[in-house]
């Protein structure tokens, strides 16, 4: 059965989801996009991952297309611009971002990445969206392990960390997720197939894709999916390319698998700083 992760408040999602980076950069494929998200809301990919950074805004409206009907189906996330993470912006924010996703409450709000407002301030604006009904519940993006631990007393209501993982990005090995187990707060792993292709160029990768008979994608995505507390969110906009990720939930890699892995991709032996995009 593919599995599931369980936020801090006890609400469990799959532990694969769809992401909507560089969607609704053109009018003309918005209803393509919307689709594509559908689908995967049918195949079971119940997240969707969002910003309003993404094409400004255009991703939400994107989102708006596909959960038209079906919120119930939808686990909604987005972030918002450090920028706008202040005490008297974030409100303005939030409530253009569920004006264009057409819904209530954002399901996880997170601080896209840390800027110049203080991380107490930007909690406490978090706080008070949640006592209005407009986010269930908050997190953050590329924080490393001494950011989180800054929040101090916040930490525990901070629901997830998202951040670039991959296997040609395995930093977050080496102490953030174990520092985010510990405390039980998942970890959401964007871009976990790579951008731009070059990861699933890389020739080992393609022939363990082969002797599993599915696409280098699936193997690249059940890598990120074996670890415990890890949400994938890849996107696609491709049918095919959804279907292949979702088959990547009933891969299970075998101790020969992840050491042909790991001499391809070697995992990190010393702290290294996060990787973003």
């Amino acid at each position: 059965m593919p599995r599931t992760i369980r936020f801090p408040d006890g609400t469990e999602v799959p532990a694969l989801g769809q992401g909507t980076w560089h969607m609704g950069e053109r009018g003309a494929d918005r209803q393509a996009e919307a689709n594509a998200l559908r689908l995967g809301l049918e195949l079971g990919l119940r997240v969707i991952d969002t910003a309003e950074m993404y094409a400004d805004g255009g991703a939400e409206e994107v989102v708006r297309m596909a959960v038209e009907g079906r919120r119930d189906e939808a686990f909604l996330v987005s972030k918002v611009y450090p920028q706008n993470a202040s005490r008297g912006r974030m409100a303005k924010s939030c409530e253009a971002s569920l004006r264009r996703m057409g819904v209530e409450a954002i399901d996880l709000y997170l601080l896209h990445w840390r800027g110049g407002v203080p991380l107490a301030e930007t909690v406490e604006a978090f706080g008070r969206l949640v006592e209005a009904g407009k986010i269930r519940r908050w997190g953050v993006s590329n924080l490393d392990v001494d950011d989180l631990g800054e929040l101090g007393a916040a930490l525990p209501a901070c629901a997830a960390d998202q951040v670039l993982y991959s296997l040609e990005a395995r930093g977050p090995e080496y102490d953030l997720l174990p520092f985010c187990g510990d405390r039980g707060m998942p970890v959401m792993a964007y871009s976990p197939v790579g951008q731009g292709g070059r990861l699933l160029r890389n020739a080992a990768l393609r022939s363990l894709a082969g002797r599993h008979g599915v696409g280098p994608a699936a193997i690249a995505l059940a890598f990120v999916l074996r670890r415990e507390g890890v949400i994938a969110v890849p996107k696609a906009s491709d049918p095919a390319h959804l279907r292949e990720n979702a088959a990547a939930r009933e891969i299970v890699l075998s101790e020969d698998d992840l050491r042909a892995l790991d001499d391809a991709f070697p995992p990190p032996r010393r702290k290294v700083a996060l990787a973003m995009l």
